[in-house]
């Protein structure tokens, strides 16, 4: 027996799932309030209030104080341009924020509903239109829209890269309704409920999900089962037979875990082996299984690899999220995590660091895996050229403050520079 309260749900599955909302909401505002600077300069402290705010959002449950949808109340002309835009959604130089835009907010509920009935899914998996929709709005609403960067935006960013990836001619040749329909639902979810920290911070504050989780992949484990339970409380699945249920839960998991960062030397070395043997059989339900996870993983970390104005607007978003966790460290007197310390960590700097290690070896993988294909070439372009714009920038910063230790002041044309490159 369960009730509106139980943090979890254990289903036929053996599988437990968050309840929505069930994740401590981090009130930033509240925790930076004035107020209360001077009562809160201690760890315990700050456990005790994410305790609160975690007690807080599940009042709201309780009470029957639910978010409700969005409406779409736009003008003919943006849904005119935001249909024009939908028509050319395979196309790499998407522009996920006009989108956004033009949909009043919801990007990801249009851009999935769109996609299913693209590659056929709502008619093959015989879904109910109206279930999909409140599905799509649950998950939504459950991204933190004051992230900068780990919001319901990035999820439809990610989903719209996923789209492309699975029409790669080596990949789509062999994939089934049920690798489609899992790539774009673990695309659209896989970072549901992100609190805008990572999970060295839910660790040392000690967080109930790092216990939970055992320290283990946090945030990915319960992006995972926040979305089981949302699959569950929307009953979009109910229709189909337990075993497939079972399945599609399972592997979502899977492909959501795969996206967890600390992980990415187990995935490279994998697959540089598979491809290095040519050993990879698509026709293998478990190979396509593992390349579903590879597309994820390079859906999630594809911005270096986007046109150059979307790029530095991705890159001073997720900057401006460890730069807000840097500072609530600061705060309280914790360990500052690195690359959240704006005085030292500057955007090209980290920038450079990410693509050099985390972004450039996965991506010569895929496209060695997809072959020579125009989007591969078109990524690992754009990839070159934004790596060199950021060093351009990293150099202008250097020269600059070599110039002010000399002089020991900032001309007008300098601190226009500077600020125009260095603000996120």
């Amino acid at each position: 027996l369960c009730f509106a309260g139980d943090a979890r749900v254990r289903g036929q599955t053996g599988v437990l799932s968050e309840r929505r909302g069930s994740y401590p909401f981090i009130d930033f505002r509240l925790l930076n309030n004035t107020t209360l600077s001077g009562e809160i300069g201690t760890k315990k402290k700050v456990k005790r209030l994410l305790s609160f705010q975690r007690y807080f959002h599940a009042s709201r449950l309780l009470r029957g104080i639910v978010p409700q949808a969005s409406l779409y109340l736009l003008d003919e002309d943006y849904l005119g341009q935001a249909r024009h835009m939908l028509s050319k959604v395979g196309m790499w130089d998407f522009d996920i924020f006009l989108f956004d835009r033009l949909t009043n907010g919801n990007s990801l509920v249009t851009l999935l509903c769109h996609l299913f009935n693209v590659h056929g899914l709502i008619h093959h998996f015989q879904l109910d239109m109206v279930t999909l929709h409140r599905f799509l709005v649950m998950v939504q609403e459950d991204y933190h829209s004051q992230n900068p960067y780990h919001n319901a935006v990035h999820a439809a960013d990610v989903t719209q890269a996923m789209h492309c990836y699975l029409r790669e001619p080596k990949l789509a040749n062999f994939l089934t309704p049920s690798d489609i329909m899992l790539g774009l639902l673990a695309a659209a979810a896989h970072d549901v409920d992100h609190p805008g920290v990572n999970q060295p911070f839910l660790i040392k504050t000690k967080h109930h999900l790092a216990s939970l989780y055992q320290n283990v992949s946090v945030l990915e484990n319960h992006h995972w089962r926040s979305t089981i339970g949302m699959l569950r409380e929307s009953r979009l699945l109910a229709h189909l037979p337990k075993e497939v249920t079972q399945d599609i839960e399972q592997q979502l998991g899977s492909l959501i875990l795969a996206t967890d960062i600390n992980r990415q030397n187990e995935f490279l070395i994998r697959l540089k082996s598979h491809l290095d043997n040519q050993d990879l059989r698509l026709e293998d339900a478990q190979d396509r299984h593992f390349m579903l996870q590879i597309a994820l993983k390079c859906a999630d970390i594809c911005n270096p690899c986007r046109l150059w104005d979307l790029s530095k607007q991705w890159s001073e978003r997720v900057c401006e999220e460890f730069y807000r966790q840097g500072d609530l460290e600061q705060k309280f007197e914790l360990e500052i995590s690195p690359l959240c310390n704006q005085q030292k960590d500057t955007i090209p700097s980290i920038q450079i660091g990410f693509m050099t290690y985390i972004v450039e070896p996965l991506f010569e993988r895929w496209a060695q895996f997809t072959g020579d294909t125009p989007l591969s070439e078109n990524m690992l372009n754009h990839l070159r050229r934004n790596k060199a714009k950021w060093r351009s920038l990293l150099h202008k910063q250097h020269s600059s403050s070599r110039s002010n230790d000399h002089s020991g002041q900032v001309t007008g044309s300098q601190e226009q520079t500077l600020n125009e490159e260095e603000t996120p």
